[in-house]
């Protein structure tokens, strides 16, 4: 390898973690990886990884370096996409990992979008698990909550917020909450996290000398379609978000519950792998999203 093969090799190693997984994304074997990291740590003269039979780890050097040495190479990559990109059409496959229940604001705009970038292929999938872009070769995901993966940049893809909803019936017979600690007694709908198997909390906001309601638990699920479901079925109370129940809720057939009660919106962000530029597949979806949807 010459030296800006060492540098990505190094780069990426440090990205994943492992020589392995470097390998896997270059197209290398991880002795190949590991044999350019060697010839880089020779040139500089120091070690950049602190390696045991397990686990490599950078080095405070290697720290540093690997900083700089990715502002480079993005650098680099920028160059080459400005350039490249001038030329190329929007096309390939783009994969897309999304929740599911993202598939009610997605879907109703792909037609407009494939007619506009029809060599494109969409390649979606729909489900609530964390991905690893990089790994798994994954194009965009769409995800809720922080970002911590410094490998990832975002844009916001929609702005919603979690509510609390229950159906005509079920209110009627059980009566309808007016301040949170009325919930205490009613039956809740609960959704848990596939990942981490914690129970999504309840949104409420409330006075500092106010303890946490105590509804009872009736239902718990890990897909927002079934708690959609299960809430129009008047099995109790449950939290989901907006757009999921706009329909329902516009036709009458569910109806929010404390709505003055809940936290301001939450954001679903549309996130990438690595560097600045996007390619051009990446880029027109990037746009598309934000010009229909506003980022809200």
């Amino acid at each position: 390898m010459d030296r800006s093969g060492n540098l990505t090799a190094f780069v990426r190693t440090a990205d994943l973690g492992s020589f392995a997984a470097a390998g896997r994304v270059l197209g290398l074997s991880a002795s190949a990886v590991g044999k350019s990291v060697a010839k880089l740590e020779h040139d500089l003269g120091v070690r950049l990884f602190q390696r045991t039979t397990r686990t490599i780890r950078l080095t405070e050097e290697g720290r540093l370096f690997h900083e700089r040495c990715r502002r480079v190479l993005d650098d680099l990559d920028d160059a080459w996409a400005i350039v490249a990109g001038s030329r190329d059409a929007p096309r390939g496959r783009l994969r897309v990992s999304t929740p599911v229940v993202t598939y009610h604001i997605l879907m109703p705009l792909m037609p407009e979008f494939t007619a506009l970038y029809p060599e494109i292929d969409l390649d979606f999938d729909f489900n609530d698990r964390l991905v690893d872009l990089v790994e798994e070769g994954v194009d965009i995901a769409i995800r809720s909550g922080e970002l911590p993966d410094s490998r990832l940049m975002s844009r916001v893809f929609c702005s919603f917020r979690q509510m609390l909803f229950a159906s005509p019936a079920y209110l009627e017979r059980h009566g309808t909450p007016l301040k949170p600690r009325d919930l205490d007694g009613h039956l809740a709908i609960r959704y848990r996290f596939l990942n981490s198997g914690r129970m999504l909390e309840w949104p409420l906001i409330l006075p500092s000398d106010e303890p946490e309601p105590r509804p009872r638990t009736v239902f718990t699920c890990n897909n927002m379609e079934a708690m959609r479901g299960a809430t129009l079925g008047g099995l109790g109370i449950g939290v989901m978000p907006d757009f999921l129940v706009h329909d329902a809720v516009e036709a009458g057939t569910l109806r929010t519950v404390l709505p003055d009660h809940v936290g301001g919106p939450r954001n679903f962000n549309m996130i990438w792998p690595s560097s600045r530029h996007l390619s051009p597949k990446v880029r027109v979806f990037v746009d598309f999203m934000q010009a229909r949807l506003g980022g809200v």
